[in-house]
C-alpha cells in the first residue's frame, strides 16, 4: 500500500477540503503488521461529509474508501473533522512565541 493510493481513494470518496497523510511505518518497524510497504499511517482529514456524523462513523467512511486497497494497511491514527470543526482548532491554537536571536 502506497500513500498515492489511500489519498486517491480518500480523495475520490470523501472530497476533502484538507488531507494530510504521514506514513509512520518506520517507527513500527518489528511490530506485527509492519512490512516493507508500510502499514502504519497518520491522517488528518476535514471533509464537509462528516457533517453531523459521531467519530466512530466518521472512521468508518475513511475505512470503506480504502476498503479493498487496504490490504497491508495494518494501522491508521485518524483525526476526523468537518471544515468547521478545523478552523475552530485552528483559532483556538496559542500563538507561537517567538525569542529574538541577537546578540
Amino acid at each position: 500500500m502506497n500513500q498515492q493510493a489511500i489519498e486517491n481513494a480518500i480523495r475520490t470518496a470523501l472530497e476533502p477540503e484538507e488531507l494530510q497523510i504521514r506514513d509512520r511505518s518506520e517507527a513500527h518497524e518489528g511490530h506485527a503488521g509492519a512490512t516493507s510497504e508500510g502499514g502504519h499511517f497518520e491522517l488528518r482529514v476535514v471533509s464537509s461529509r462528516f457533517a453531523g456524523l459521531a467519530p466512530l462513523a466518521r472512521h468508518r467512511l475513511v475505512y470503506a474508501a480504502v476498503e479493498g486497497i487496504g490490504e497491508s494497511i495494518h494501522a491508521f491514527a485518524l483525526q476526523t473533522l468537518t471544515p468547521e470543526e478545523a478552523e475552530q482548532r485552528r483559532q483556538q491554537r496559542p500563538a507561537r512565541r517567538t525569542i529574538p536571536l541577537s546578540s
